[in-house]
This record gives structure tokens, C-alpha cells and sequence, in this order.
């Protein structure tokens, strides 16, 4: 299984789902984030936390922890 804290600047997926905690996982799909969906990763804080996606449009800022609870599948 492949998550979005995996992938490196510059890499784009597709969500095949979004799991974890009720409360985290409803936040996520909130903000976009839906399986089916393409995100791309555009760039990481020096450290390596948070990173910033690109989502339908918009840039969005996750935790290393949050994009650990979304499952993707790595786009050629």
C-alpha cells in the first residue's frame, strides 16, 4: 500500500481511499481529498513536515500524519 506521505515532490496519484481516525478521515474528505480524485505533491517543508498538495485546483498543507491515512496509486 502506497500513502501520500510516500510519495516525493513532484509525484502525482490517484486516491483510492482515505482512512484513520472518524473524525480525521471526515476532515479529509472535507477539504477534497475523495477517493478518485488527482493530487500531485508540489513541495515539502525542509524537515519533511507538512507537504503541500495540490487538489482540485487548490494547494492544501497536510501533516506527514494525515497524508499517512491516504491511500494512492502512483501515476506514470
Amino acid at each position: 500500500m502506497t500513502t501520500l506521505a510516500d510519495l516525493s515532490v513532484g509525484a502525482s496519484a490517484r486516491v483510492i481511499s482515505v482512512t484513520g481516525q472518524a473524525a480525521l478521515e471526515q476532515r479529509i474528505l472535507e477539504m477534497g481529498v475523495l477517493p478518485g480524485v488527482q493530487v500531485k505533491v508540489v513541495r515539502q517543508a525542509p524537515l519533511g513536515d507538512p507537504i503541500e498538495i495540490r487538489v482540485m485546483g487548490y494547494s492544501l498543507s497536510l501533516r506527514r500524519s494525515e497524508a499517512a491515512c491516504i491511500e494512492v496509486e502512483v501515476q506514470t
